[in-house]
């Protein structure tokens, strides 16, 4: 019998441990090095068989127009890709990661979409081909195709598989969205950042690792701009020196708004995520979540 739905698709979040800009292209887009890892907070997407050509979105995102959502446009472009006018699916999305909260969470459902519909539609395109057309939506949603924690250069979608330890992390999302454009268009955003060599950096040294490396360029920006984001970064990073964590360790991910904090491997871990938890929320600087880290994305052998 042909599978004719799929159901609870994950869709992870990601964040950056770092982000610098380290120049600009003619086109204008940037170039960039950062690495990207996964973490346990999840959409979930259904997908459903049509066989009328049409893409169905059929919970549609509230003030998004279904023809601009990213999962309907990863359909239409995989449709087109196919040469299948016939192809045709229904989509509904349980949102949980937040919009413009620097999480990846609408290229990770574009990302969800392309390899849901690519075992739906039967049509077994490699995970490279399907990066490649994900690259067309966002220059983020490469990376969730390919389901790899990732050194990413590039605008993000020259990927690296890298290596790093499972670990608890506590998230803050400030009373705020942040537009990516406006962030990368900034006067005052330094676009000369020297790359990082971390190609020696094993699994071993990162989990070692008392804070994290590099910065993230567009952080400066953002706190500028959303006092909620400056206020969420200078209160976590007080918050974590109480607990014995370096407050270097503290990081906006993406372009905002969104901010973490990776604590300490085990046995300090869970002491020091209960506390950090309790202390956030007390101080009333956004949603706090507790989260892990992840190895892979849930869907890398779907």
């Amino acid at each position: 019998m042909a599978l004719c739905e799929l159901r609870n698709l994950p869709a992870p979040a990601k964040i950056n441990l770092f982000l610098h800009v380290t120049g600009r292209r003619l086109n204008g887009y940037h170039e960039l090095q950062t690495v990207f890892q996964f973490i346990s907070l999840f959409d979930y997407i259904d997908l459903g068989l049509r066989h009328d050509g049409q893409i169905v979105h059929q919970n549609p995102i509230k003030g998004v127009l279904p023809e601009d959502d990213l999962c309907v446009r990863a359909a239409r472009l995989l449709k087109a890709h196919l040469g299948r006018p016939d192809l045709g699916a229904n989509i509904r999305i349980e949102k949980n990661i937040p919009q413009g909260g620097g999480l990846g969470g609408g290229s990770s459902d574009a990302a969800t979409t392309l390899i849901g519909l690519n075992r739906l539609w039967r049509s077994e395109l490699p995970r490279t081909e399907l990066a490649r057309l994900g690259l067309q939506l966002g220059a983020d949603v490469p990376v969730f195709v390919r389901g790899f924690n990732a050194l990413a250069t590039g605008v993000g979608e020259r990927l690296k598989p890298i290596s790093l330890p499972i670990r608890p992390l506590v998230l803050v999302q400030p009373a705020t969205s942040v537009p990516t454009p406006a962030i990368f268009k900034a006067p005052e955003l330094t676009r000369n950042t020297e790359a990082l060599k971390i190609e020696g950096f094993t699994s071993e040294v990162w989990e070692l690792m008392s804070s994290l490396p590099g910065r993230n360029d567009l952080e400066p920006v953002a706190a500028k701009y959303y006092p909620a984001v400056s206020k969420a970064i200078s209160t976590l990073k007080a918050l974590v020196s109480e607990v014995g964590i370096n407050p270097e360790a503290v990081r906006m991910s993406g372009s905002g708004a969104c901010v973490f904090v990776w604590c300490k491997a085990e046995p300090d871990a869970t002491v020091q995520e209960v506390t950090l938890v309790k202390a956030a929320k007390a101080a009333k600087i956004g949603r706090v979540r507790n989260v892990k880290t992840l190895s892979q994305h849930p869907l890398y052998k779907l």
